[in-house]
């Protein structure tokens, strides 16, 4: 029967590195959360098979009942399009769980120690076992906290709560490295010194409040632009807290799913800079992606309507859509699935233009398209489809911004310079449907809206496109 746990955490590992890589197309991605999902099934049943002598039943079944109810609730009525709140807010989560268990192995080994040494390793003479899950219990919690509070920022940025570079002045790298050196030094002294027990306990609950702090005060400054990087480390984060937690209680499951998930939300951190022509430093102390940027004048801008892009697409051999957040938030993609369902009827060849940081999150338009049963191979990623934008009839831009701006090409004052874009302005005709003139999460004039072969298409991403599939039909 001992042998049974261990090899049951080996299944569950296994399907947690399947899941994941899984995870990295989009034709598997939802299996792959099946097998992930199922692994962690194997892991709480075993678990709580293993501390079945100690655990309190009533609350830990009751957590499960509540933690359940909520994420089914969630799973049901959260709308696509607030996806990117949802997913900062389960990185929170799991940072909050990681920081919780740090605490409660804190309170067992207060509560289990001798009154007259109080340091938490008790001494030379501990058992190095002590000594490692109290370093780690403390590297749990900073970074759970850190990781708690700085999501729920995220969310706030990402729901529009909280706008601009809030906290953004020359001193505050600085003061946020005091902030997390202080939680840091605080740590290694609770290890390390003997305390008195209620010193021990104020000591605890300041590194808390201190990494909470933190959270708040690195998140706050970084603007809009960046948030898909800011969510891929914020879920990195998440993952290693986690195996904080794990190498705290001696847990080689959970040491080795955080470790997955932070390996894997690192590498998709560094995708995500890649994509965006940005260091990680550079995101996290700089400021970069205002979305409180001003409106700036144009000078060859020129409207259309639904009918006169109808009647280009007429003519139209080939078509690219290019998704960006107004179509999230016009909640658009089913009726530009049926636009193109249309348009291929005629035998227009039909692609999706996916840039890696178009959206909120990272793969925000992949999801969103595949909601509304787009064909996987139509959706083509930024390297693969730009060197057909020159044989593009059309382009039809939604609510897509910086990623679509030819500055990033040219200009090389422009906060963007060296970012890859998808090359739309290469297009025969690009149409672009969006609210307004107003400026993306860089707050920066878009070149592309003033190109000679550029038109204009304003209002509401869902209601245009409706309109567009409403000609076409008529012009059938």
């Amino acid at each position: 029967m001992n042998l049974l746990f261990p090899l049951a955490y080996l299944v569950a590992a296994i399907m947690f590195i399947q899941g994941i890589r899984r995870l990295s197309k989009v034709r598997t991605a939802k299996s792959g959360n099946t097998l992930s999902a199922f692994a962690m099934l194997i892991a709480i049943v075993v678990t709580m098979v293993l501390v079945s002598g100690q655990a309190a039943w009533p609350f830990v079944l009751g957590g499960m009942v509540v933690g359940s109810l909520i994420g089914l609730v969630a799973a049901r009525r959260v709308e696509m399009t607030e996806m990117p709140e949802l997913v900062a807010l389960f990185n929170g989560f799991g940072g909050g769980a990681s920081a919780l268990v740090s605490l409660a192995l804190f309170f067992a080994m207060f509560s289990n120690h001798g009154s007259g040494d109080f340091s938490l390793v008790g001494g030379p003479g501990a058992p190095i076992t002590t000594s490692s899950s109290a370093v780690s219990a403390i590297l749990g919690l900073i970074i759970g906290a850190i990781t708690l509070s700085g999501s729920y920022v995220a969310f706030l940025k990402l729901n529009g709560t909280v706008q601009g570079n809030a906290f953004s002045f020359s001193g505050r790298n600085l003061v946020n490295g005091i902030l997390l050196i202080a939680p840091l030094l605080a740590g290694l002294a609770l290890c390390f010194v003997a305390f008195d027990p209620g010193v021990a306990l104020i000591v605890m609950l300041a590194i808390t409040v201190l990494a909470l702090i933190v959270g708040v005060t690195a998140t706050l400054p970084i603007g809009g632009a960046d948030m898909p990087v800011v969510i891929s480390l914020l879920n990195s984060l998440s993952g290693v807290a986690a195996a904080m937690a794990g190498f705290a209680v001696q847990n080689p499951l959970l040491i080795v799913a955080g470790s997955l998930v932070g390996a894997s939300g690192l590498i998709l951190t560094q995708i995500m800079c890649k994509a965006m022509n940005r260091t990680l430093a550079g995101v996290l102390f700089k400021s970069f992606g205002s979305t409180s940027g001003g409106r700036e004048g144009y000078d060859n801008v020129k409207e259309s309507s639904a009918e006169e892009v109808a009647m280009l697409l007429d003519d139209a051999e080939r078509v690219v859509f290019v998704p960006g957040y107004g179509l999230a938030v016009a909640q658009a993609q089913h009726v530009t699935r049926e636009l193109a369902t249309l348009l291929e009827a005629r035998g227009v060849e039909v692609a999706y233009a996916i840039h890696p940081v178009a959206g909120r999150m990272p793969g925000h338009m992949n999801v969103l398209l595949a909601e509304a049963d787009v064909p996987y191979e139509q959706l083509q990623e930024m390297d693969k489809i730009n060197p057909e934008f020159k044989t593009t009839d059309v382009s039809i831009v939604l609510g897509a911004n910086d990623v679509v701006n030819p500055a990033a090409l040219s200009d090389k004052e422009s906060p963007i310079y060296g970012m890859p874009i998808l090359n739309v302005h290469e297009s025969r005709t690009v149409v672009v449907i969006k609210r307004s003139l107003s400026p993306g999460f860089a707050g920066i004039r878009n070149e592309l809206f003033d190109y000679d072969n550029t038109v204009m298409v304003f209002g509401d991403a869902k209601k245009v496109l409706t309109d567009m599939v409403a000609e076409v039909k008529e012009n059938a």
